[in-house]
């Protein structure tokens, strides 16, 4: 029998996380779930009981790098998956990111984390989503009940996909204790080109042109002038960046045809790989927005509509073409009000702005939400109070 009076619990099987959660639902107790523990101040906190940690559930149970497949415990930190990786010159495809900077968070991001949050770097727009590259998984659910879903194959997907369900559902469906990730060859090079000047509407105009083209852009982000001027950047004027990744030769041809596409947005420069990888690292981190006391928000919007967004705060960093845009603003009505009127939602990630994290949900979304709910974890046994509203997108 469990003491459920501890505070922490850290199991190192699938058994034990069973056992422990099926203790606290019989109990009538609530865990709070957690790996590196990097993005507990994102949402409300959780009305638990107890901590489960899966930080010694980190061991990585096969990889076959023939198979471009890796199945790890959810523990998994992302360093060192990445390393694994880098070392058979493979990537982790949705190129997560670590946040930890922007939240002034200690410890090291997961992979179950990374996945709980579906969490997603610049490369989304060509690789896809964080829960695009989980191929499946195994879990307890908040009645104690071990069940997997998918498979370690790509195409492996019959009936319900729950391996999408599970990402964004920041822990609050089912406690992860297995999961297994696609992975992509890792690119020989790459180059950014650069155009300078443009306006928010107009940067996200050039980005939609580049990402319409053939040429496989891997990257497309928007950083206005006011921003830009701001460390790690310390640019003059406003910055809008297109990445080509690939094989040298490619990499230049394709670079040659989106310059000559670009042309008519203005001067078009370009930077080499190592400035490239440096600046999409600031990038994916929102480096930015580092250090400040503002909220700040995360809005995913259509990203034809990002500019509006930018429009209405005055301030913001833009990814993925525009669909994703990091923007500080104390009132939290204006900017969802801003957000659903571009087409999208916002998320707060930083901060307090006196409402809810998580977008409230209404009518029938909220219906269906709450079945889904309780067809997982009926009783409220995981990380509840951390969602106010649905999970990220």
């Amino acid at each position: 029998m469990l003491d459920l009076g501890t505070r922490v619990h850290e199991p190192t099987s699938p058994d034990e996380v069973r056992e422990i959660v099926a203790e606290a639902a019989q109990a009538g107790r609530a865990l709070e779930v957690v790996g590196g523990g990097t993005k507990r101040s994102v949402g409300g906190p959780a009305r638990a009981d107890a901590v489960l940690s899966l930080a010694r559930l980190d061991a990585v149970l096969d990889y076959a790098p023939e198979e471009l497949v890796l199945t790890a415990r959810p523990g998994a930190r992302l360093k060192d998956l990445e390393k694994l990786v880098v070392s058979e010159g493979q990537m982790l495809p949705f190129e997560p990111p670590r946040l930890t900077k922007l939240l002034g968070a200690k410890g090291e991001p997961t992979l179950g984390g990374v996945l709980a949050a579906n969490l997603s770097g610049p490369r989304r727009v060509r690789a896809g989503a964080a829960r695009d590259g989980l191929l499946g998984f195994s879990a307890v659910s908040g009645r104690g009940e071990a069940f997997k879903a998918g498979g370690k194959v790509v195409k492996n997907v019959t009936g319900y996909d729950i391996s999408k369900l599970m990402a964004g559902s920041w822990g609050t469906l089912a406690v992860l204790t297995e999961v297994t990730v696609k992975l992509l060859p890792r690119p020989k090079t790459e180059l950014t080109l650069m155009l300078f000047g443009l306006d928010d509407r107009r940067a996200v105009q050039a980005m939609a042109a580049a990402l319409n083209a053939p040429v496989e852009a891997s990257g497309a982000a928007h950083i206005p002038a006011v921003v830009a001027r701001r460390a790690p950047l310390r640019a003059e004027m406003a910055v809008t960046a297109l990445r080509l990744e690939g094989f040298e030769a490619s990499v230049k041809a394709r670079a040659e045809a989106l310059a000559e596409r670009l042309r008519a947005f203005g001067r078009v420069e370009q930077i080499d790989a190592r400035h490239s990888r440096q600046f999409w690292g600031q990038v994916r981190e929102a480096e930015a927005f580092a250090g400040g006391r503002r909220p700040l928000w995360r809005i995913s919007v259509p990203p034809a509509a990002g500019w509006r967004i930018g429009e209405a705060v005055g301030e913001a960093l833009y990814d993925w073409g525009g669909g994703l845009v990091w923007a500080p603003w104390e009132d939290a009505a204006a900017v969802r009000a801003a957000a659903r009127a571009a087409g999208g939602h916002a998320t707060l990630w930083r901060g307090e702005a006196g409402a809810p994290a998580f977008e409230p949900l209404e009518g029938p979304l909220a219906a269906l939400t709450a079945r889904v709910k309780a067809a997982f974890d009926p009783d409220g046994v995981l990380n509840p109070g951390r969602l106010a509203g649905e999970a990220a997108r």
